[in-house]
């Protein structure tokens, strides 16, 4: 009897405990992005379009590995001058993660990754590399939507010092697949982002 009641007791908390761990960091994900750079030269503003893929893979309870690839194109028209600009815009980022519970449905987050970005115009091309440190919060509003908040700095390498900042949400249709939308903020540059994800 003692054993019985102590399986139905576990039984009937499961439910709070996948609540209180419904933030899960290994995932996949893959969608569209858009960037928008303001590039300080007058009627030359691309808005750029195209796809990004990302994941993450927990290790161990509070560290985390992640990656994140992203690819846009346009044909930009510069006032006054005829014609398009083939413009192209990389970003490739890798790095580690740090969680840790500040309350049953929130997480502080720290991250601290390698960037590297590149544009082109035609024949010309620009690339910048360097160093990224994000910290943030991330948490449940409701069993099925999400969000996040963080706050950044780059330098290091080819870029001299810029803060970013990050905006981001999931609605979780169930613990495996959810949609996702963030946009960053990086001085000169603006990137959306919004895809599917598959959490494991």
């Amino acid at each position: 009897m003692k054993k019985q009641l102590v399986l139905a007791a576990l039984l009937a908390t499961a439910p709070f405990v996948a609540s209180a761990e419904g933030l899960s960091y290994s995932y996949v994900e893959g969608g569209y992005t858009r960037v928008d750079v303001d590039t300080g030269v007058a009627g030359f503003d691309p808005e750029l379009d195209g796809g990004y893929i990302r994941g993450s893979v927990e290790l161990g309870e509070n560290f985390t590995v992640f990656g994140h690839y992203s690819k846009t194109q346009d044909d930009v028209r510069v006032n006054g001058i005829p014609g398009t600009f083939d413009t192209d815009f990389e970003s490739a980022e890798i790095g580690f993660g740090y969680h840790a519970d500040i309350s049953d449905r929130a997480d502080f987050i720290a991250e601290l990754s390698y960037l590297r970005q590149e544009i082109s115009v035609e024949n010309s091309s620009g690339e910048g590399k360097g160093g990224k440190l994000n910290l943030g919060i991330r948490g449940e509003m409701t069993d099925n939507l999400e969000g996040w908040v963080k706050a950044g700095y780059i330098d290091g390498g080819d870029f001299d010092g810029n803060f970013v900042g990050t905006l981001g949400g999931q609605y979780k249709f169930n613990q495996t697949w959810g949609i996702v939308a963030e946009v960053e903020f990086v001085e000169d540059t603006t990137q959306y982002m919004i895809g599917a994800r598959a959490s494991f």
